[in-house]
């Protein structure tokens, strides 16, 4: 009989793990509490608690409480995934904001923003430059009469379209680039990094730059906001000092300025209020999670939490290879290490010491896109081996390291190894420009063409030779 697997959270890491609980033959059921998307769907439906049944020290199974229509009803389950992720509770800071309840205009967490017919012709604020507060600010200097975009700390701003054209994440995600970056100390790589995002504009000058650069903070990607800035459409200001009744003043700014809406783009909070916090207990924006899954503690690993984490990278394929490792754990076919083992390297996690080289992943739930995916990977025998391609199939193998570090590359070998994904890596670039070559063009091409391309290939066998000798 099939292991019978709840999945909590019907996003995008709760259909991936539905998907890698069907791949491995066990029986999932997943619970959304609003009514679109799922697996074997039961829509509006409240996990009201998740607790250990009294043998689960022996069967590690998991009784679930849930409420569909006002009912409460409950089924046993031999596992649990969460997929509720980390943006579950719109953070609204307004004591950090003196005078927002005497403010008569209308405000707002971002979470509830649809569309910018309401800022027509109004004066906007929008608070915290993340993506969200960007896209808002963008959207809103289209229809406002004006709008201002408070930032405590800058942020960089980088384009979709990056050099050459190319997509930024195909260009700066790529095994030869990380492993570059994570060779330097962590200063030169800043300092790499703070000169390659001002070569498309000088942040200082738009009063954007970031006043930490030794952290890492995700950076903003927004292809108008440059534009709107130097247009006067959007208008970069410091934090917030006081609101008043039809205004707010800036920090070192005395100046008044009136201002109809107010949308705070704050960011998020999560909990698991289902959740015992003897089962996961959440402390400074983090949960004490082996590998970011599983709960170090449980005598039995039957429980896991997926896409609780933000890699510099996309978050869809981090999720599903989180999903690929906990099923086959859940099945017997991969066992954890030792419980001590697992909280040394929860607790080292949770100290958040910088290595001294590479970019600084030192907030809550970051983490290196590739670095963590090839170790989950590595526990399911499915990372590519480069070092035997470049012998088998030179090929792919310069393909895979020089070029982007798309998921076809974690279905090459192991469990779900698909027989497409070789010609898929290696065509990857067709189809990302098949949407733009809408009109054909002929190339004159170079006399030096030749030369450099061979140049350029013996260039990259000696690094390949220097990495691996």
């Amino acid at each position: 009989m099939a292991k019978r697997v709840a999945i909590v959270g019907a996003g995008v890491s709760g259909l991936a793990s539905i998907k890698c609980c069907l791949e491995e033959g066990l029986e999932p059921t997943c619970f959304e509490r609003s009514d679109d998307l799922g697996g074997l769907w039961r829509f509006t439906t409240k996990v009201c608690s998740v607790t250990k049944c009294p043998d689960f020290t022996v069967t590690g199974q998991w009784e679930v409480v849930t409420q569909h229509e006002g009912k409460q009803g409950s089924d046993i389950f031999d596992a649990v995934m969460v997929c509720t992720g980390f943006l579950t509770d719109p953070y609204l800071p307004l004591d950090s904001f003196p005078g927002i309840n005497t403010f008569k205009g209308q405000y707002f967490h971002s979470r509830q923003y649809k569309y910018p017919n309401i800022f027509k012709d109004k004066r906007v604020l929008v608070i915290g430059m993340g993506n969200s507060g960007t896209d808002i600010a963008v959207e809103a200097s289209h229809l406002a009469e004006k709008v201002f975009l408070s930032t405590t700390g800058g942020a960089w701003v980088i384009s979709r379209v990056f050099d050459s054209g190319y997509p930024w994440d195909m260009v700066f995600t790529t095994r030869f680039q990380n492993m570059f970056r994570n060779s330097l100390p962590t200063p030169i790589v800043n300092w790499l990094l703070a000169r390659k995002m001002n070569s498309w504009f000088h942040h200082a000058n738009y009063g954007l730059v970031p006043e930490d650069r030794t952290q890492l903070r995700e950076p903003v990607l927004n292809d108008e906001l440059p534009g709107r800035i130097i247009t006067g459409k959007v208008l970069i200001k410091p934090s917030i000092k006081e609101v008043k009744e039809n205004s707010v003043v800036f920090n070192n700014t005395p100046k008044e300025e009136p201002i109809d809406i107010i949308v705070f783009a704050t960011g998020y909070t999560f909990a698991f209020p289902f959740l015992d916090e003897s089962v996961v207990k959440v402390e400074n924006g983090q949960a004490s999670l082996y590998k970011y899954i599983f709960p170090a503690h449980l005598p039995k690993p039957t429980l896991a939490v997926i896409g609780l984490i933000k890699p510099l990278g996309s978050i869809i394929p981090t999720g599903e290879t989180q999903a690929r490792w906990v099923v086959r754990v859940l099945k017997g076919i991969n066992k954890l290490p030792p419980q001590s083992v697992m909280i040394e390297e929860v607790n080292a996690r949770k100290e958040n010491k910088p290595s001294g080289f590479g970019l600084c992943y030192c907030k809550a739930l970051q983490a290196d896109y590739i670095t963590y995916i090839d170790e989950l990977l590595t526990y399911i025998n499915a990372k590519p081996n480069l070092f035997s391609m470049l012998l088998t199939d030179p090929r792919l193998g310069l393909t895979i390291f020089f070029g982007p570090s798309t998921p076809y590359q974690f279905r090459l070998t192991g469990p779900g190894k698909w027989e497409g994904a070789r010609n898929a890596i290696l065509t990857q670039w067709d189809r990302t420009f098949k949407v733009t070559k809408t009109r054909s063009v002929q190339e004159s091409p170079s006399p030096f063409a030749s030369l450099l391309k061979l140049l350029s290939l013996l260039a990259l066998l000696m690094a390949i030779f220097l990495i691996f000798l």
